[in-house]
């Protein structure tokens, strides 16, 4: 069976959002599937009808909200059909704010009316990642992969 596919595509202002990126990344690689990681403004919403799976990182700005570097593809994600696709979504917050990791929480909602299959809850951590959870982004993307009903059972 042929590796599965992955695409990241994330936004960050500190690097806090990009280095989790890169965590799950290697969690994913770990599992054994392929990952491209793509910084928002590199990447085209199509990219994400040609990966077996996707994952979407963003931090979220003022209390709730997409940073403004994100509302483009946002906004042009509307046209895509993903039904079906595996999907999860993941961002640093700042749990200081009412409404914390909204952004995260907005992105799920946009993948499933997409009709993506939202596979894992969205991942919220709380400003820079702690060594402990640098390896719980780790392990997010090997849950990504490896599900428990085997290896690459959402891909199939």
């Amino acid at each position: 069976m042929e590796k599965p596919a992955c695409l990241i595509v994330y936004t960050s202002m500190s690097g806090n959002t990009e280095e989790i990126a890169n965590d799950i990344a290697k969690g994913i690689n770990e599992a054994g599937a392929a990952v491209q990681i793509k910084d928002i403004l590199q990447a085209d919403p199509a990219d994400l009808e040609a990966y077996d799976g996707i994952l979407l990182g963003t931090y979220t700005w003022d209390d709730g909200n997409l940073p403004d570097e994100f509302l483009d593809f946002y906004e042009d994600m509307d046209t895509l059909r993903l039904q079906g696709k595996p999907a999860a979504v993941f961002g640093s917050c700042d749990s200081y704010y009412e409404h914390h990791g909204g952004a995260v929480d907005i992105l799920i909602e946009k993948l499933t009316e997409l009709g993506a299959n939202i596979i894992l809850d969205g991942l919220k951590i709380d400003l820079t990642p702690t060594a402990e959870e640098k390896e719980q982004c780790i392990q997010y993307g090997k849950s990504f992969v490896n599900d428990e009903w085997g290896p690459f059972s959402c891909f199939n």
